[in-house]
């Protein structure tokens, strides 16, 4: 297994989020939004400019800008 940057992973990649690497406010909304360690992820598509990138977590469907996914680690098969 492998970690990268959320912002690294191809279309219907799965992943457990291993470190969120914002602090301040940033990692505190992120944290917020149920982006902690240990959760499992699935990357469902991006729009057309790649920006930003659509995600499954917990059953609910989440978008987030590059520049976030950029914060956070994940760990890859």
């Amino acid at each position: 297994m492998s970690r990268i940057m959320m912002r690294q992973m191809r279309d219907n990649q799965s992943g457990t989020i291993t470190a969120i690497k914002a602090g301040s406010e940033l990692g505190r909304r992120i944290r917020d939004m149920g982006l902690v360690p240990g959760t499992e992820i699935k990357i469902q598509g991006r729009a057309p400019l790649y920006d930003p990138v659509a995600l499954r977590v917990m059953d609910f469907t989440l978008t987030l800008r590059n520049n976030e996914a950029d914060y956070i680690e994940v760990e890859v098969e």
